[in-house]
């Protein structure tokens, strides 16, 4: 039952000051890395984390939507991150998962709305978070796509069926109104961007989700 706020919607101008409003609500942070090819946006870096890692202590969970994100592994782990999700959609993960796991990271893999489960379930045994893009990645502050709740739901099945220590992740359109039905689906973290950081009140606004997500909880 986890918080992950999405910095892409925070104000890059004030991200420090973004994150210490947020933080007494949030379980980790979640860090949109994009190229400008992989999907058309272009965001930030290994230097941003560095800095970052600098002023919090929480999990540093760093999304790469690039099209070559062999390249960068080793500086996001020098640059303090903790785990890097890449997407299945580039072809066979493991030797990334190989070389994440010799630089101390947390193994992610996502994929996007329209690719099958089936594309996943091959290295779902060999991860720590699979991630499920409930948008188009690219840009925040897009609709909530609900037929991916259904890969969702399957794939607690099989995680439960199969013990598996993996953490089911959902991203995109999270907010008080969608919160509840990716909890019930089976979500482990929740990943919400412009839903907390367009808030007066980030913190509050993590608190609202968390609670539409898991009443007991609150």
């Amino acid at each position: 039952m986890k918080i992950a706020p999405s910095i892409l919607s925070a104000d890059f101008s004030e991200l420090a000051a973004e994150i210490e409003r947020v933080a007494s609500e949030a379980d980790l942070l979640h860090i949109d890395v994009m190229d400008g090819h992989f999907v058309p946006n272009l965001t930030i870096g290994p230097p941003v984390v560095k800095s970052l890692r600098k002023r919090t202590e929480l999990h540093l969970d760093c999304h790469l939507m690039v099209d070559n994100p062999g390249v960068l592994l080793d500086d996001f782990a020098k640059a303090g991150a903790d785990g890097c999700t890449i997407h299945v959609e580039l072809g066979d993960p493991r030797p990334l998962f190989e070389r994440m796991r010799a630089l101390g990271l947390a193994v992610g893999l996502t994929l996007n709305p329209e690719t099958p489960l089936a594309d996943v379930l091959p290295y779902i045994d060999e991860i720590d978070v699979l991630l499920f893009m409930s948008v188009h990645p690219g840009f925040g502050g897009q609709a909530f796509i609900p037929e991916v709740l259904d890969k969702l739901s399957a794939a607690r099945r099989i995680v439960e069926q199969r013990h598996l220590a993996v953490e089911l992740e959902i991203d995109g359109g999270i907010g008080v109104e969608t919160a509840s039905a990716a909890a019930a689906a089976g979500a482990d973290i929740l990943v919400a961007g412009s839903a907390i950081f367009g808030s007066d009140d980030p913190a509050a606004a993590a608190r609202r989700i968390r609670e539409a997500a898991w009443p007991t909880s609150s």
